[in-house]
């Protein structure tokens, strides 16, 4: 590996754990995104030269030495982006971030999450567990973990890595697994793979991927038939429903669910024993799959009964992931990534189990043009399940618009009783304290931005 690394889109939440990683590796680091963040706030801190210009001349001259520099980059940067151009013009070594993590997974243990929705809940989960238990890892996450207000965790002792596999852009087929989990296979990227077919056969392929002698974790509802190597070991997991075990028992479930109070227990159940009284840390009923899938690799991996229950009591979740900004019996407002009709169903149904009697204004970004394209029926049959639907723009990200395409097609089938389309800017204005009881803010895109402001004009 060259001693310079330089990242295009270095203030992503994948491509900063890389950063974070080489920096701690003694590496020379320099990067461009194309706005500031705390993200790129703190790698600066940490010793990164960041620019947000995309400009040739911006680029450090140390990083200009076509043998002492490796390029990192991410498939959202766009093909005409000028810096990309000229490190390929001259002959710069470049890989994307998913080729990096591959190089990682073949030194290591690689610990890969995969899935549609849950990837980055469960990816951190098994990361927590694991690092507070004797066994240690080190962990590359999808999202700033808040026990460690970080996306990148190291480790001295362990060879144990936790990645989140990204599907897109088949991104994850860079990766050699020692145990993988898949935690989703509900179509998305579209836009990348053209059909429902091809997307489920870009996870039959990742669990081929899985080393010989290795693990393969699945949800028993994830419909695909695995293809995996010799010795490789295929358990399936089950989140539980309610007070009786699922009628086909697989390998790893929850039984005994006790939810009141704003907490979650549960038993978790192995091949060989129970572990009673399992406690949430985040208490939200999606999590209770996640927790089953993490403690069970936890478990495989050797973690303690003990440990296991520390472990997820303690977890306090991932920013942006069911993330609670205001909680009190006047007013409560969530964060959410939902950004899938399924994770947005799964995530509104939750906040209604939390809060039964309680009304639901749900504030959503759809996230690129495509998706919105291709789910916008569906999204509008989950948005259906809130009391209000407040819909903002689309957020493009990579893309450029697609005529026709707008946030009004879901509403105009959503059937909430009271639904409206306002314009980013206007969200804050448009938000009136007596209105609002339970507020779910969800969606991948810069709606996260209007958090704060939000949760300003509500306490105002």
């Amino acid at each position: 590996m060259p001693n310079n690394i330089y990242f295009i889109g270095i203030g992503g939440i994948g491509m900063s754990n890389l950063a974070r990683y080489y920096l701690a590796k003694g590496k020379k680091i320099a990067g461009y995104d194309h706005v500031e963040s705390e993200l790129t706030k703190q790698l600066s801190k940490e010793g990164a030269q960041i620019h947000y210009e995309d400009n040739v001349d911006l680029i450090p001259s140390e990083f200009k030495a076509q043998t002492q520099t490796l390029v990192v980059w991410t498939p959202a940067v766009p093909n005409n982006h000028s810096e990309l151009k000229f490190f390929r013009e001259n002959g710069f070594p470049l890989m994307k971030r998913a080729q990096v993590l591959g190089e990682i997974t073949r030194t290591k243990r690689g610990i890969c999450v995969a899935g549609t929705h849950g990837k980055t809940t469960t990816s951190s989960m098994i990361a927590h567990v694991l690092k507070q238990s004797a066994v240690d890892c080190n962990a590359f996450l999808g999202g700033i973990l808040k026990n460690y207000d970080n996306n990148l965790l190291l480790s001295d002792k362990s060879d144990l890595t936790v990645i989140e596999a990204d599907e897109y852009d088949r991104s994850f087929h860079w990766l050699t697994p020692y145990m993988a989990v898949v935690t989703s296979v509900a179509p998305d990227h579209l836009d990348i793979y053209g059909t429902e077919e091809e997307y489920r056969k870009a996870f039959v392929h990742f669990t081929s991927l899985v080393r010989e002698g290795g693990t393969l974790l699945m949800e028993h509802k994830v419909d695909i038939i695995p293809e995996v190597q010799r010795k490789v070991k295929v358990y399936y997991y089950q989140g539980g429903t309610g007070q009786t075990p699922p009628s086909e028992k697989p390998d790893f479930y929850a039984q005994n669910i006790r939810i009141g109070n704003g907490e979650i227990f549960f038993d978790f159940v192995t091949p060989e024993t129970i572990f009673n009284d399992i406690q949430l840390g985040v208490p939200v009923e999606i999590n209770i799959v996640n927790a089953v899938a993490a403690l069970a690799i936890a478990w495989l991996n050797g973690v303690s009964g003990d440990e296991l229950r520390r472990g997820m009591a303690s977890f306090r979740g991932a920013k942006r992931r069911f993330d609670f900004h205001l909680k009190s019996d006047e007013i409560v407002l969530i964060d959410d990534y939902a950004h899938h009709p399924e994770e947005l169903e799964a995530s509104i149904s939750s906040v209604r189990k939390l809060y039964p009697n309680r009304k639901l204004t749900v504030v959503f970004q759809p996230h690129l043009y495509s998706r919105t394209r291709d789910f916008y029926k569906a999204f509008a049959q989950s948005l259906s399940l809130a009391d209000e639907v407040i819909l903002i723009p689309i957020y493009p990200a990579r893309e450029e618009p697609i005529p026709g395409i707008s946030s009004e097609m879901i509403l105009d089938l959503v059937t909430a009783p009271h639904k409206k389309t306002v314009a980013y800017n206007d969200l804050v204005d448009s938000i009136n304290r007596s209105d609002v009881d339970v507020l779910l803010m969800a969606g991948a895109g810069d709606i996260e931005l209007l958090v704060e402001p939000v949760k300003k004009k509500l306490n105002g």
